[in-house]
Order: C-alpha cells, then structure tokens, then sequence
C-alpha cells in the first residue's frame, strides 16, 4: 500500500476513499442486482476487517501520535464488530443488512447508514483533524461500550425464539 510505505497523508486519505466507495459499491450493486448471497455477506465482514488494518497502520504512519487508540479500534472493529456482523447468520436473513428483521436496536447502532458511518468515519475524521489523542481514545471506548452492549442484546435475543420467529415470518430477502 502505498499510502503506507510513503506515509502519505493525501494517499492515505485517497485510500480510505476508495476503500470506502469500493465497500459501498458492491454492495450496493448485488442489492439492486439482486444478487445478494450470505457466503458474499461474510466475504465483504472478514475484508472490510482487513481493509481496516491496512487503513489503521497507514493513518499512525502518517499521525503516530495516534498510535494509542489504534489497538482498540482494532479490538473494536476486527473483533467486536465482527463478532456482531456475523450473528445474522444466526438468522434467516442474508446479511446485516436486514438485521432490523431481528433487532432494530442492534440495526440502528451498528447497520444503519447513520450508525456506519459514525462508527467508521468517526475514528478516521478524528485522527486526520483533532492532534490530541485522547479525544480519538474516548469515542473508540465509546464505540466499544455499544459493540458490548449490542452483542448482549443480540445474545439474549438468539435465546428467545419468539422474536426470531417473528423476524422469520417477514417475506422480504429472507432465505428460503
């Protein structure tokens, strides 16, 4: 990469661009193609982690004072996040997607447009604009504390079967 090997600012930025409208666009594209499938829902969870790490080393390249909050958005991110993306295989649905079939909370504070972009965004837009990193610390230990919180909800919700149930009955890009 690189953005990482030249500790460029503008490649990393450039990178994290096209990361991002890559990720964006694939999905976009097999939804309106209707070409969704689980096995690719899973693909795109383990290569955004991946993506992310190539993203994380490039941003302390450039700014190494924010070496410190890279470890937990790492944890946050490529553990915790993940962890959380793959429970909707717990789910007859096929991707994350559509998680607000199972658990609207969950959806909402880590699926939705609003809640990606504030949970990815956020970290990067903080490194590149704000110096101190204690600011950039502080919103991770944010994030994870909704990553626990989501993926205690969703532990209790996979042990109920009413609301799976419920979630199963909804005719839209469910699994047949």
């Amino acid at each position: 990469m690189p953005a990482f090997v030249r500790s460029s600012a503008p490649l990393t930025l450039a990178a994290i661009i096209a990361y991002w409208a890559g990720d964006v666009a694939d999905g976009q594209t097999a939804r309106r193609l209707r070409q969704e499938t689980r096995r690719g829902a899973v693909f795109d969870i383990v290569a955004d982690r991946v993506s992310s790490v190539a993203v994380i080393l490039a941003l302390t390249e450039v700014r190494p004072s924010m070496a410190v909050p890279r470890l937990p958005f790492l944890v946050q991110f490529d553990v915790l996040d993940c962890v959380l993306g793959l429970r909707f295989l717990h789910w007859p649905i096929l991707s994350i997607n559509y998680s607000y079939l199972a658990h609207r909370g969950g959806y909402r504070w880590n699926w939705s447009p609003m809640a990606r972009a504030v949970n990815t965004a956020g970290l990067v837009l903080l490194v590149a604009f704000v110096p101190p990193p204690a600011y950039a610390t502080v919103f991770v230990i944010a994030v994870i504390m909704v990553k626990v919180g989501s993926l205690r909800a969703l532990h209790r919700l996979a042990a109920t079967s009413s609301e799976v149930s419920a979630a199963a009955r909804h005719p839209v890009r469910i699994i047949h």
